[in-house]
């Protein structure tokens, strides 16, 4: 069983759900003020303080349209941050956990995506995110890239805690033509927890069950929430974006160990029941 593990990126919502899943260890939990990953003297000097059995990379550059106009932000991020975690696990002989997504498709195919389907990003951040998952793979052989999607969490910034702070609407209109796997972050920590002792390494999709349109993501977060505002469908079209977003992106995984998490409803009951228990 891996004791001790270090988390970078401990600020954000996996981080901070990892912290709890991996209450049993000794973790060593550094937000971007304490670990610069970008850095790799940084990256040598909080390695070599912490002496960890293991990494996990939960930072990132998340910000999918500021990307298009800040290519060297994320690369810096998504690609040069990873390497430096590759190239400081790999002298020291452990593992690296490295988080990346769906975006690394470019969602045309139709069908849910496998670990062995061929990544063709179509955005600067889905290109920075696949070139860290490259750089990963290059420099530590005892790697556990996962892929996953469509994250919330009900505290922080994303999609969910957005159309909750919306309900009070008479309506709200979501995009009905981009289809994904929501994943309730807390669920994504349970199942990277039962990945790092398998020493299985390699490549994993981990997403919650099933397929969902952000339009059908926002009826069930209101059903499931009791907010009256109606969800009107609308197409991508109508909301023009930067970065082009893709239309299935839908993961699944046939990888050894198969971990699978629940099924996106059950995320959602659970984000509802937690938004309760906070109010």
């Amino acid at each position: 069983m891996v004791r001790k593990i270090l988390i970078a990126g401990a600020g954000g919502q996996l981080g901070r759900s990892l912290s709890d899943a991996l209450g049993d260890r000794d973790l060593v939990s550094l937000g971007r003020a304490e670990l610069d990953i970008s850095s790799l003297d940084a990256v040598r000097a909080a390695l070599g303080e912490a002496k960890p059995d293991l990494v996990i990379n939960a930072a990132a550059y998340n910000a999918v349209d500021a990307a298009e106009a800040d290519v060297e932000g994320a690369f810096t991020g998504n690609a040069v941050g990873p390497r430096n975690l590759a190239l400081e696990t790999a002298s020291l002989g452990i593992p690296l956990l490295h988080v990346s997504t769906d975006y690394v498709f470019d969602g045309q195919a139709g069908c849910p995506y496998h670990e062995f389907d061929a990544p063709n990003p179509r955005t600067v951040y889905g290109a920075s995110k696949l070139a860290g998952e490259s750089a990963v793979r290059e420099l530590n052989a005892r790697h556990y890239i996962v892929r996953t999607a469509w994250l919330y969490h009900p505290d922080g910034k994303n999609f969910a805690n957005t159309m909750v702070g919306l309900g009070g609407r008479d309506e709200v209109r979501v995009v009905s033509d981009q289809y994904g796997s929501p994943t309730y972050v807390p669920h994504l920590a349970q199942g990277l927890s039962r990945l790092i002792d398998s020493a299985a390494f390699g490549t994993y999709h981990m997403v919650n069950g099933g397929a969902a349109s952000w339009f059908e993501f926002t009826r069930a977060l209101y059903a499931a929430m009791a907010i009256s505002t109606r969800v009107l469908p609308v197409s991508t079209a109508d909301f023009p974006r930067p970065a082009e977003r893709p239309r299935y992106s839908v993961l699944r995984t046939i990888q050894q160990p198969r971990i699978e998490l629940p099924d996106w409803r059950e995320g959602v009951a659970a984000f509802a029941v937690a938004k309760a228990s906070a109010a």
